[in-house]
């Protein structure tokens, strides 16, 4: 019997590396690559510490045998040997792998392709709202410090930004509540149906509506402006 679609899990995130080795023709690689064997240390133990619990899989192929394969993906990139690639997108070439980078990466990918599942509560340890929210959802959640944690920091921006919106300033806590989003500390209370405290440390986005404007930011120019000019005679 033919599994349904929604029965089927995701194809784990793919990591590819592009290694100084192989030949095409009458050319063959004889001398090893330092960081080429660096880079694959950097991308194995990433997947062991910071991308552990991800479905991930290491592809290593030879550069000089495949040239043209990552060469066509992006112009005039893609022709220095390590290339890493996540999911056919070109985020390291010609040095040793950033791992924060790869990290970054692969997260936002699996967190578009898998959807969370149980109750999640991504924070930070001196926001008072996180910790009211993570007293109240203790026993059935999971809690993710942004701070501490890269990984949580990008798995909660990659998985919000799409709902809210890119230009919307992203606070914590960010809660999901049964692999549904419920929101932040507001939208959790009205579920618990309890009062939320005002939060003096929780700042705005300039791009928020009550963050400075690039008006206010002429119009104060301007008077320093002004102020300057009548000084100076």
């Amino acid at each position: 019997m033919a599994r349904r679609k929604k029965d089927i899990e995701p194809r784990p995130v793919r990591i590819t590396l592009y290694r100084w080795a192989g030949q095409w023709g009458p050319f063959k690689v004889k001398i090893p690559c330092g960081e080429c064997a660096l880079t694959r240390d950097v991308i194995e133990d990433t997947m062991e510490n910071e991308l552990a619990g991800i479905p991930v899989e290491l592809e290593v192929r030879e550069w000089l045998s495949e040239w043209w394969k990552p060469l066509r993906l992006i112009p005039f990139k893609g022709y220095h040997a390590p290339i890493v690639l996540v999911e056919n997108e070109i985020v390291s070439e010609g040095e040793a792998l950033n791992r924060g980078v790869l990290a970054q990466k692969v997260v936002d990918v699996f967190a578009k392709r898998f959807m969370p599942e149980g109750t999640h509560l991504f924070g930070k340890y001196n926001c008072p709202h996180c910790a009211h929210a993570k007293d109240y959802l203790d026993e059935a959640g999971i809690y993710h410090d942004v701070v501490e944690s890269p990984r949580a920091l990008y798995e909660m921006l990659a998985r919000v930004k799409p709902i809210v919106g890119p230009k919307t300033p992203i606070t914590v806590p960010q809660i999901w509540i049964d692999g549904q989003y419920v929101g932040g500390a507001k939208e959790l209370a009205k579920r618990l149906q309890r009062k939320v405290e005002p939060n003096p440390e929780r700042g705005h986005s300039s791009m928020s509506k009550r963050g400075v404007g690039r008006g206010s930011i002429r119009r104060a120019a301007a008077k320093v402006w002004r102020e300057a000019i009548a000084t100076s005679f």
